[in-house]
């Protein structure tokens, strides 16, 4: 079948990678795409977020199957687009309604949610321009650290942890007040700071069942030992060591299970990825967030790790089939480590050459995924913040870290530079 995959990031290059071993993938087209689908099939110049011309395009080109990589779209409501549209309804899209991509697409929605269906999360207040004047001495009477949340979409930068009752104060003003992420965060969450140590936990449902794929742990702050300001992500690596059998099965019997009867009991349409980002307390599984898709870069260390024939996944749960399904995972470690432009997550200069990406690769354990890359007279620029990262196969974390630095020593492009301590908590 003829299949679309909406995106250009890291995430989507790696998805295209696992799609075209599918021998059910005929042709493969990725809109906008970035030089790495490029190479996976055919990029399409139409935006994430034109519905209408995606519809279209579809309806064209005889699609058999739509995955939606970035939240946007699906915040938006593509997935109920293309249920409202008769030329294009019985293409199965993977993704959630806007209705279900409320869990990552307002912080105030997802609490609710969680306290409502007994998922463990920490204590929280919301507050906006309405009871602004409450939130001040919320703010100065609470314990340090403070965890300020924007109540919407902010690329991933709206969440900050405050030291100190000044940077809250002023964190807390900037962001109501003064627009600091737009209409994202009129709406602010406070929440409870939780000690412990974070993970990235990912399912496939299908509105009825579920599948567990596997966890990952990221590295977000672009400083080295998880110093400096939060960025998309610097790299990060599956399996996660401290995640064993007993802490899974916590996290699937008051987590996993619980969102998805919480969804079925809601009658809220979901057929896609949800991602629950994890802080292990003691114990005890904490949920920090959701997302309603695949992170980035997660995916370029979980989508290798899996054996199955991903169109089939897809496939079995567009027709909510999951529950006769196995999914099988390679056993080995997998690293991936991220080169990004200079100045990145500030401000930051693109269109520089990218050298180094040709060189044949000796085995088949390592592999270059493109992020913020695009193809002009085939060479290869930069485009983005995050612009190509390396994962790695290994015997355990260290030797797929060593083996992805490795490979980036041989990449290059003006400013670019990388975190060398990917996983230094696990050597």
């Amino acid at each position: 079948m003829n299949i679309l995959l909406l995106g250009s990031g890291g995430r989507e290059h790696a998805l295209a990678w696992k799609l075209i071993q599918s021998d059910k993938c005929s042709h493969l087209f990725t809109a906008p795409g970035n030089a790495g689908t490029a190479l996976c099939g055919e990029n399409v110049n139409i935006p994430v977020s034109d519905s209408a011309a995606i519809r279209a395009f579809c309806n064209k080109q005889d699609i058999g199957l739509v995955i939606v990589g970035p939240e946007e779209p699906l915040v938006n409501g593509i997935v109920d687009d293309f249920a409202a549209d008769e030329e294009v309804k019985h293409i199965p899209v993977i993704g959630p309604s806007a209705q279900a991509a409320q869990l990552e697409g307002s912080k105030s929605f997802a609490k609710k949610f969680m306290v409502k269906h007994k998922i463990p999360t920490a204590g929280y207040r919301e507050f906006d321009a309405s009871n602004y004047e409450e939130g001040i001495p919320y703010l100065q009477q609470h314990e340090l650290p403070i965890v300020l949340k924007a109540d919407g979409l902010a690329a991933g930068k709206g969440v900050i942890i405050c030291h100190s009752y000044i940077e809250a104060m002023s964190e807390y003003e900037l962001m109501i007040q003064r627009s600091k992420f737009g209409e994202a965060g009129k709406k602010v969450v406070i929440e409870d700071f939780l000690k412990g140590i974070e993970l990235s936990v990912f399912v496939l449902t299908d509105g009825k069942n579920y599948i567990m794929l596997p966890e990952a742990k990221d590295y977000k702050r672009v400083g080295e030992k998880d110093q400096g300001p939060n960025t998309g992500g610097m790299g990060a690596v599956s399996p996660v060591p401290f995640a064993d059998a007993a802490f899974m099965k916590k996290v699937e019997e008051k987590v996993i299970r619980r969102t998805v009867n919480g969804l079925k009991k809601e009658s809220i349409n979901y057929k896609g990825f949800i991602f629950f980002g994890l802080i292990k307390v003691g114990e005890e599984p904490y949920t920090i967030e959701y997302n309603c898709r695949l992170g980035d870069p997660e995916s370029e260390v979980i989508i290798p790790r899996i054996k199955n024939d991903l169109v089939e996944i897809f496939m079995a749960t567009a027709e909510q089939r999951l529950d006769k399904l196995e999914i099988h995972t390679d056993k080995r470690s997998v690293a991936t480590v991220m080169a990004v432009s200079g100045g990145y997550p500030g401000n930051y200069e693109k269109g520089f050459e990218v050298s180094g990406l040709q060189k044949e690769e000796e085995d088949q354990t390592t592999i270059i995924f493109h992020a913020g890359t695009k193809l002009s007279d085939e060479k290869v620029f930069t485009n983005g913040g995050r612009v190509v990262c390396v994962t790695s196969f290994g015997k355990n974390i260290r030797e797929a870290v060593r083996k992805s630095k490795q490979r980036l020593q041989g990449i290059s492009f003006e400013g670019m530079f990388y975190r060398k301590d990917i996983g230094y908590e696990f050597e």
